[in-house]
């Protein structure tokens, strides 16, 4: 049977069969899902995507090859459609910055993938950027942090189209897709980018969103990276 105009067509990628299997039968439980392939190294992940441009990968951040980074930098200079899902150990933080900072939408943990994944396929498909709850608060509390005199106040400093900004920033948007959004030029947005980077004191698009969040500027990032309540304060000294 086809797949109807509101299906989300999403590509499997990973180097066990068992692993991928469990996901397709966990997938095409859902009427709004089709899986439309499968990879088991990133070579040949590729050469799916060049070909079926689902709308959604699900990676093993581990998988042979190039590696989901690897993938996912092929992604980005391709400017193929795809939204990345990086599947990743649930203990090691450093593949959760990785995968966010090359530009996956969504990080879960592959040792639970369940319902979880359900709920953050639909997210990043709508336009969101989240975070396996169980690892949100560890992701933020591993990543440096912006200096410690920085203040919620400093939000005050950015003008209404510089918090515009943020606003796509955190919810996974690159300049052109923002660019588009604003009607703006690309390089006006990466203006507005440099000069936010300067005025709050962070090196890169992830330590913005962090900071976002954890400054609670959740009127303005709208919950993108679904963090959880009780990670939202981190206790002081």
């Amino acid at each position: 049977m086809a797949a109807s105009k509101h299906t989300i067509r999403i590509a499997v990628a990973g180097d066990y069969a068992m692993f991928r299997e469990g996901l397709r039968v966990l997938l095409e439980a859902c009427k709004d899902f089709d899986v439309v392939g499968e990879a088991s190294n990133a070579e040949e992940c590729l050469r799916l995507l060049a070909k079926l441009q689902p709308d959604m990968l699900l990676v093993d951040w581990r998988i042979p090859g190039l590696g989901g980074l690897g993938v996912l930098e092929q992604i980005n200079r391709q400017s193929w459609p795809t939204r990345v899902i990086a599947l990743v150990d649930a203990k090691n933080h450093r593949e959760v910055a990785s995968a966010m900072r090359s530009g996956a939408r969504g990080i879960v943990q592959k040792q639970s993938a369940g319902q979880e994944l359900i709920k953050i396929i639909r997210k990043v498909h709508s336009g969101e950027v989240a975070l396996d709850e169980s690892m949100s608060a560890n992701a933020i509390d591993d990543f440096p942090r912006p200096a410690e005199t920085a203040s919620p106040r400093q939000k005050s400093l950015l003008s209404d189209r510089e918090r515009e900004i943020v606003h796509h920033v955190a919810q996974g948007f690159r300049n052109r897709e923002i660019a588009q959004k604003l009607f703006i030029a690309e390089q006006t947005v990466k203006n507005y980018v440099h000069d936010i980077f300067d005025k709050l004191g962070v090196s890169d698009r992830l330590e913005l969103a962090l900071y976002a969040v954890n400054h609670q500027w959740f009127d303005e990032t709208t919950s993108a990276l679904m963090v959880p309540a009780s990670s939202r304060t981190r206790p002081k000294g």
